[in-house]
């Protein structure tokens, strides 16, 4: 396989689409939607030395309606937000965490964990989550999508930490950098993050050679690997 030095690709990528096993096995570490992805696949996949890990809501729920669902949806995807605590819940992310795994995943990816910013008093349950997320996929690879508000116990759950939109961001009208006061909170978020023993990674969205360049460089600073893609991730 093509080292991702060589190749110019960065040592992660995230795809939400399906197939392109030729492209993705350019990639040490890629984060799939499992309903995509057969046993055959994954284990392809593997075979090249690729590190798959499976997407997973934690705070969200596309499904139908359920118990453990909010009112409350989430304005750009669809979803429901949920009671993390609800003992339904937790024994349904654990379950699909346990499927991802068997299936053929290296690990997972978790995501929608931000709710000290949507409902603060669940972040005790969500860590009470990730443990027992933990505890059923060791020694799987986890990687959070940022969660700071969970720091530093998260950091003692995973294994890597992804900064979400660190730099660059997808908007109504395309794609554009934060602006100062955005991306200076972001620098004294990362600045903490390098005090922990975490794999670091960004993922920006952009749409242009000037943007991304930014966002990686500006990534590098900060000791992260970056990968830049479109809101859809259906770059490979």
């Amino acid at each position: 396989m093509t080292s991702p030095e060589r190749s110019g690709r960065p040592p992660i990528w995230f795809y939400y689409g399906a197939g392109r096993l030729t492209d993705l096995a350019e990639y040490p570490k890629v984060v799939l939607q499992p309903e995509f992805y057969n046993s055959a696949e994954l284990a392809y996949l593997a075979e090249k030395g690729v590190q798959t890990l499976g997407y997973l809501s934690l705070s969200e729920d596309q499904g139908p309606p359920a118990p453990w669902q909010r009112p409350e949806r989430n304005q750009d995807w669809g979803g429901a937000f949920v009671h993390v605590g609800h003992p339904q819940w937790v024994a349904h992310v654990v379950e699909q965490a346990k499927a991802t795994v068997d299936a053929g995943f290296s690990g997972l990816f978790l995501d929608q964990l931000n709710v000290e910013l949507t409902f603060p008093e669940d972040v005790p349950h969500l860590l009470t989550l990730i443990a027992a997320i933990r505890n059923e996929v060791k020694p799987g690879y986890l990687l959070a999508n940022r969660g700071f508000g969970m720091l530093p116990r998260l950091a003692e759950l995973v294994d890597g930490v992804l900064f979400e939109s660190f730099s660059a961001r997808w908007t109504d009208d395309g794609y554009a950098p934060w602006p100062p006061d955005v991306l200076e909170f972001h620098a004294q978020i990362a600045e903490q993050l390098l005090q922990l023993q975490l794999d670091l990674y960004a993922l920006d969205y952009a749409d242009s050679p000037g943007l991304t360049d930014f966002a990686v460089r500006r990534a590098r600073q900060f000791g992260m690997h970056c990968a830049v893609s479109d809101r859809a991730l259906s770059r490979v």
